[in-house]
């Protein structure tokens, strides 16, 4: 932890008296204002108009370290870290902290011992890893012992969610409250979500930026009231909802949260979605947030849709196409050992990690294009006329014969071997409604 300081003695502000005739009084450490800001006038003045600024919260009182911070050194006689880290933020935003330590985001760093991260480190290369994964998921940052004011520079500069500090703590606050303004204001719209969720795997932006919440947001910002201390949707602000609106800010009957899975009930990331541990009480709570401006029929009806999308997914595509790479691997078909030197895992990985996420998270954030063009029909398209061909060019019996059961026995999929204006008319008449009936079952 970093040693605080007394605000009286804190090296950054020079107060200017009421009186412009008397001269500025001095207060011991002003003079890193004059170098910092000849230096870096943007950020100085980034920290003057900022909270932390206006109440008085000084330099040392987030840089400050002490003996034993690994990243601690001397500067011009004071004792300062390289990094300010969740554990100083902690000092005066105990519940922020320990909400963020337990969310997602904070575990974001993990992707470093992922597919994820291995496929940009073969097929392409380190600083690909470090620029494209890591600036978002986070870094292992590690400090230089001998230039502890120096960060190798393979590891810095980060402000990945994730981020793994070397005091232990996992994360970064300004990856959302960016430095030194750490806007609250920023934080609350879309755009500070976007560096990093958005792409062809995870196109949260875009989706919302399709969606009626994105369109109302961008044509109704002046009426979001984004200064607002308590930001209470239906209370401070109603003309929409942003992505903190719905995953972390607070309703009249919930607070503020920075965990950012407390109202998720669906894992939309895997090859096959399942349902979070207590994902009634997330879905309560998420659901909490929507009866503020839409009908209790009108969110019933979403998830009932929402969860119909996601069981269909599953079922008709995610679990047979697992089924088959597990029979791939399991039968020793892949000619080659390492993950990803076979192109039937460059579709599979596509399959889910690409085209199946993006159904899914169009149809959680009501985005119709990327649930259907850029979802389903890119899902269709790869399962059946690039994976199930892959497949079968190993021209192994039970891959083949798993593959024949599936398209002649399962109903999801007999439509291949149907007259179409016979399909054509049963759709029309509802006469295909059975075969999913069952995906909008309550649980």
């Amino acid at each position: 932890m970093r040693v605080r300081f007394c605000i009286l003695c804190a090296c950054l502000q020079v107060f200017v008296s009421v009186r412009a005739a008397e001269p500025e009084p001095v207060i011991p450490g002003g003079e890193c204002i004059a170098c910092h800001e000849e230096k870096s006038a943007g950020l100085v003045r980034q920290w003057r108009d900022s909270a932390h600024g206006r109440n008085g919260v000084m330099c040392r009182d987030c840089h400050g370290a002490s003996a034993d911070d690994p990243d601690g050194f001397i500067h011009y006689g004071i004792r300062i870290a390289t990094l300010v880290t969740p554990n100083d933020c902690r000092d005066c935003h105990d519940r922020e902290f320990t909400e963020m330590t337990q969310s997602y985001h904070a575990r974001a760093g993990e992707i470093l011992r992922s597919n994820d991260a291995y496929l940009a480190h073969v097929a392409a290369g380190e600083p690909a890893a470090i620029q494209g994964c890591e600036s978002c998921h986070g870094a292992n940052v590690r400090i230089d012992s001998d230039r502890p004011n120096m960060l190798p520079s393979r590891s810095w500069p980060n402000s990945g969610i994730g981020r793994l500090n070397p005091d232990g703590s996992r994360g970064s606050c300004n990856a959302c409250h960016t430095r030194h303004s750490f806007s609250v204001a920023q934080a609350r719209q879309p755009e500070s979500c976007g560096k990093c969720h958005l792409g062809p795997d995870h196109p949260q932006r875009e989706i919302y930026e399709e969606s009626k919440h994105g369109n109302t947001y961008y044509t109704n910002i002046g009426r979001m009231n984004l200064e607002s201390p308590g930001w209470v949707v239906g209370v401070d602000y109603y003309a929409a909802p942003t992505c903190s609106t719905c995953h972390m800010s607070a309703t009249e009957r919930h607070p503020v949260t920075h965990d950012v899975g407390r109202r998720i009930s669906w894992t939309l990331r895997p090859p096959v979605s399942r349902k979070q541990d207590d994902w009634q009480s997330k879905r309560a709570n998420m659901q909490d947030v929507c009866i503020t401006c839409h009908g209790q029929p009108f969110v019933e009806g979403h998830y009932h849709q929402f969860d119909a999308s996601v069981k269909l997914y599953n079922e008709k595509f995610a679990g047979p196409a697992m089924d088959i790479m597990n029979l791939v691997k399991s039968r020793n078909l892949l000619t080659s050992k390492a993950d990803f030197s076979n192109s039937i895992e460059w579709i599979y990985w596509e399959l889910w990690h690409h085209e199946g996420r993006r159904a899914r998270h169009g149809a959680s954030m009501m985005g119709p294009d990327y649930t259907w063009w850029h979802g389903f029909y890119d899902v269709a398209q790869h399962f059946y006329f690039k994976f199930l061909p892959a497949a079968r060019a190993y021209n192994d019996p039970e891959v083949n014969a798993y593959i024949a059961k599936l398209l002649a026995g399962d109903p999801m999929h007999t439509w291949m071997r149907q007259e179409t204006t016979q399909l054509k008319s049963a759709i029309q008449s509802g006469g295909q409604q059975e075969i999913y009936r069952r995906f909008f079952d309550r649980e």
